[in-house]
C-alpha cells in the first residue's frame, strides 16, 4: 500500500478511513454500506478479533469500529483487541459498538494515551447519522460513551465497594453467585424485607443509576468482582 494514503482522512486530505469489525456479516456489511454512502472510506471488514487486529496492522486506520463480543470465544475479545490497538495503534481511535455493557478492561481503555474513544450501545443509538457525527468525534480525538457505560465507569473509578456495611457485603457476595433475594434471604438467615432493604442500600452504595433491576444487580456483581480481583 502507498503510505500517502494511509490516514488520509486524519489530516483532512481525504475520508475518514475506517475498519469495521462485527462477527454478524448482514449487520456489518449494512454498516459499510451506509458509511461508504455517508462519505467514510471502509478500508477493511473483519469477523472476529484477529482479523481487527490484523486489519489495523495493515491498513492503519483512523478509526476502528469494534464490536465488543466475538470469536472465537464471544465474550470479551474485541474489548481486550481494544486494548492491544490502543497500545500498538495508539494513531488509530477506537470506538467500541455493542449490543453488550461490559467493564473487563474498560478503564485500561481509557487510561492508556492514544487517539479518540467512544463504547456505544447499538439498541441506543439515535440513527445513523448521529452515529457517524460520533464516529467523526471519535476519529479527531474526542470521546463518546453511552450514559449506561459512563454510569459504569464512575462506580469502576470510585470502587465504591469498599463503603459497604459487612452486612451488605454478605449479601452482595451471595448475589454474584447468581442467587435472588428469596434465595439471599434463606442463605444468609434475615428476613426478605431486610434483604430487600440492603440491595437498595448497595445500589445506592455503589451509585448504580436506576435502571432493570436485573441490570442493576449485574452492575453491583461488577463491582464486587472487581474489587475482589484489585
Amino acid at each position: 500500500m502507498n503510505p500517502e494514503t494511509k490516514r488520509a482522512g486524519a489530516e483532512g486530505a481525504g475520508p475518514l478511513r475506517v475498519v469495521l469489525a462485527d462477527d454478524a456479516p448482514f449487520l456489518r456489511q449494512a454498516l459499510a454500506v451506509a458509511l461508504r454512502e455517508a462519505g467514510f472510506e471502509v478500508v477493511a471488514e473483519a469477523g472476529d478479533a484477529p482479523g481487527l487486529v490484523a486489519a489495523v496492522a495493515e491498513y492503519e486506520p483512523d478509526v476502528a469500529i469494534v464490536d465488543v463480543r466475538m470469536p472465537p470465544g464471544q465474550r470479551a475479545e474485541g474489548l481486550r483487541a481494544a486494548l492491544d490497538l490502543r497500545r500498538d495503534h495508539p494513531a488509530t481511535a477506537v470506538l467500541l459498538l455493542s449490543a453488550h455493557l461490559e467493564t473487563q478492561h474498560l478503564l485500561k481503555l481509557l487510561d492508556r494515551r492514544g487517539r479518540g474513544f467512544g463504547y456505544l450501545l447499538k439498541e441506543r443509538v439515535a440513527g445513523f447519522d448521529q452515529f457517524a457525527a460520533d464516529l467523526r468525534t471519535v476519529s479527531q480525538g474526542g470521546c463518546v460513551i453511552d450514559p449506561d457505560v459512563a454510569a459504569a465507569l464512575v462506580a469502576a473509578r470510585r470502587d465504591p465497594v469498599r463503603l459497604l456495611s459487612p452486612r451488605e457485603l454478605d449479601v452482595l457476595h451471595v448475589m454474584a453467585e447468581g442467587r435472588s433475594n428469596s434465595a439471599i434471604s434463606s442463605q444468609l438467615n434475615l428476613e426478605l424485607r431486610t434483604v430487600e432493604s440492603h440491595v437498595r442500600h448497595i445500589f445506592v452504595r455503589l451509585d448504580i443509576p436506576p435502571a432493570d433491576d436485573d441490570h442493576r444487580r449485574v452492575l453491583a456483581v461488577l463491582a464486587y468482582l472487581r474489587a475482589k480481583d484489585s
